[in-house]
């Protein structure tokens, strides 16, 4: 089953891709493999919420916005790539959490990412990762994620 066909089977429309807010780009296709830049949870080109997870954003819903991100950098991959069915896998994700101090579940939120991805791509879908606690990200988002997908 092809990736175009996973995301109709499972209901996922990916998004239009977000436009940078500094000066890079979105993804890079390298050597086989799309390096996304790291993407936040906008929707409909908008943040849904801001702040500190563990604050006043809680890691239910820290880990929904997670889930964006990582659809985010699916939609970003997919334009560099050339299509979503260009893309075979997923190698690595980095998340970052905007953390309040006492806060330790940064793995929870983050398996936002790595289930929406796994849910794409089965087997391929796995992938290492990293999920570290940051004191803030850009625009106050309290989620942001990179991924580096494997072309087909």
């Amino acid at each position: 089953m092809s990736v175009s066909e996973r995301l109709a089977d499972l209901g996922i429309e990916l998004p239009v891709v977000a436009a940078p807010v500094a000066a890079y780009v979105p993804a890079v296709v390298h050597e086989g493999l799309v390096y996304t830049s790291g993407q936040l949870p906008f929707t409909a080109g908008e943040l849904p919420t801001t702040g500190k997870v563990g604050a006043e954003v809680s890691a239910e819903d820290a880990n929904t916005y997670a889930r964006v991100c990582a659809l985010n950098a699916l939609a970003a991959a997919a334009a560099a790539a050339g299509g979503v069915d260009r893309i075979a896998g997923v190698l690595r994700v980095g998340g970052f959490v905007a953390s309040a101090p006492d806060f330790t579940g940064q793995p929870g939120v983050i398996n936002g990412a790595s289930l929406v991805l796994g849910e794409i791509f089965g087997e391929a879908g796995q992938h290492v990762r990293a999920a570290v606690g940051v004191p803030v990200l850009p625009l106050d988002s309290p989620v942001e994620v990179e991924v580096t997908f494997v072309l087909a």
